[in-house]
């Protein structure tokens, strides 16, 4: 194998290599050798087709596997030989003017991990918020569930439907003065002001009655998930079959054992524990932050630019995905745009900050065993049906950069919490208000986590308005019972998944 060095321009590395077509035509006649015991053909005994009959038959597919076994290995002897830290998978091109039988000429193209000066980990300061998990606060909560299992009784007769109210009503949908599909049902209950339906429509049932007959106006939003649809306007015949007022939330030793408790004691003690995990995960967030914002600002270093590129491409992406669901999404997309710069050095210091991490936690031999890698590759393969997920964990486990991938948040939290067992932590004690307004102090100062990456790397993030929810038409599936209007909707099916 030849290898010439085409370019070496900061953390770029491009080659050219010329594999024998002699050393191809060894791997061919090597993988003959192999098959040819297995080989079974009319006329010939087990084991005795002579070679040139199984290369008539397999030749095509016995050379295309030669080229690419040389290939990968001429690919992993240069990475070797030269001592290459591939930030990326190489480029690969083949010559286009090769042919079997002739030398294979590849051109290879690769960006480099950059050389990371020993990270300084001292001399780092931090102040963790800590907040108490209050006898009030348990209480909110317990009370809040109570509110969420709330039952409904029957309005008084004559009474007139307000906000809160559990409507239950038949209805059709027309556009154009034509019923469209899905647009009827029965016995469709909804709370008003619940946010369930299209804009508009549970403002129109207001001061409806049971036994009222009504027909509103509703337009549908523009990024509607049924085509026919989006924008258009709409009218709906309702019946209005009962008017249901919502019961006394009351959380009590009954309401406890509803839940299959022991009582209320147990319950405030499991949401007890609930709101600790929670301030727990506000602190370390807070935290982590202001860790990451102390690394950032003592470290710099050029980074690889396929690895900006990526990362600014998903955050892109997820921008994209956003402004798709904005009232005006051109008006979102014209915004973005003004702040592309900001996050392309979003991207930057993304991937530095990566990197950094990486690099300290191999300095300090910090390790993600072969039991919670496991666990980890088990946990992403319950994203697919039965019957991928054999194939989707032997994929990782063949496949170094799939596995990287997956095990990259549990590595880097364990870096974090490294460096958090380093720096000096001062406690100060607060409320949860304080706590969340300091989180979101960090986001008006731009150290927001932002989206495409699946870390917190404290970005400086361009704020951004929330994307508006998409509301539901009425469904034409009939409850259970009109009672759960409160009952937890339909989980959403796991989206499938792309290759690593």
């Amino acid at each position: 194998m030849q290898t010439v060095e085409t370019l070496n321009e900061g953390l770029k590395r491009a080659y050219t290599l010329t594999i024998a077509a002699k050393d191809i035509a060894a791997r061919v006649e090597q993988e003959v050798a192999r098959l040819a015991p297995q080989v079974r053909m009319p006329g010939f005994r087990p084991g005795k087709v002579p070679a040139n009959l199984i290369k008539k038959m397999h030749g095509e597919s016995l050379q295309a596997d030669a080229l690419n076994n040389s290939v990968q290995e001429a690919v992993q002897s240069l990475i070797a030989d030269k001592k290459l830290r591939p930030a990326m998978s190489p480029s690969v091109e083949l010559d286009e003017g090769y042919a079997h039988g002739k030398d294979a000429e590849l051109k290879i193209a690769l960006e480099v991990l950059p050389e990371i000066p020993a990270p300084s980990i001292e001399g780092l300061k931090l102040e963790r918020l800590t907040v108490e998990a209050s006898a009030e606060a348990v209480d909110e909560a317990v009370l809040r569930i109570a509110q969420q299992q709330k039952g409904y009784d029957d309005a008084p007769k004559g009474h007139k439907a307000k906000t809160g109210d559990l409507v239950v009503m038949d209805f059709v949908g027309k556009v154009g003065g034509t019923p469209f599909e899905g647009g009827t049902g029965e016995d469709m209950s909804v709370e008003i002001g619940s946010g369930r339906l299209i804009p508009g429509f549970e403002d129109q049932l207001v001061g409806v009655k049971s036994g009222d007959e009504k027909t509103i106006t509703v337009t549908f939003p523009a990024d509607y998930n049924v085509e026919t649809l989006k924008g258009a306007e709409a009218t709906f015949d309702l019946v209005i079959k009962d008017v249901r007022v919502p019961g006394e939330a009351k959380a009590d030793d009954a309401f406890a054992k509803s839940l299959g408790l022991e009582g209320i004691d147990q319950l405030r003690e499991l949401m007890k524990g609930q709101l600790e995990q929670e301030f727990n995960q506000l602190t370390r967030t807070h935290m982590k932050r202001r860790l990451l914002d102390q690394l950032a600002a003592a470290h710099d270093f050029d980074v690889p630019p396929g690895m900006v590129d990526a990362e600014f491409n998903q955050i892109w992406a997820q921008l994209e995905h956003e402004a798709s669901h904005e009232a005006d999404p051109e008006a979102a997309r014209a915004d973005m745009e003004k702040d592309r710069d900001e996050y392309r050095a979003i991207a930057v210091r993304r991937v530095r900050l990566g990197l950094l991490l990486s690099e300290i936690g191999q300095a300090n031999n910090v390790q993600i065993s072969s039991q919670e890698m496991n666990r980890l590759i088990t946990q992403a393969a319950m994203q697919y049906g039965p019957g991928d997920r054999e194939r989707f964990i032997q994929y990782v486990q063949q496949d170094p950069m799939a596995a990287a991938q997956i095990r990259a948040p549990l590595y880097e939290d364990k870096v974090v919490d490294f460096l958090f067992s380093k720096a000096d932590i001062t406690d100060r004690a607060v409320t949860r208000e304080e706590l969340e307004a300091a989180i979101e102090a960090d986001a008006d100062e731009g150290h927001v986590h932002g989206p495409g990456c699946g870390h917190d790397h404290g970005d400086a993030k361009p704020a951004k308005k929330p994307a508006a929810k998409k509301a539901a038409a009425p469904k034409a599936e009939k409850p259970a019972k009109a009672e759960k209007a409160d009952a937890k909707p339909a989980a959403k099916k796991a989206p499938a998944k792309k290759k690593a």
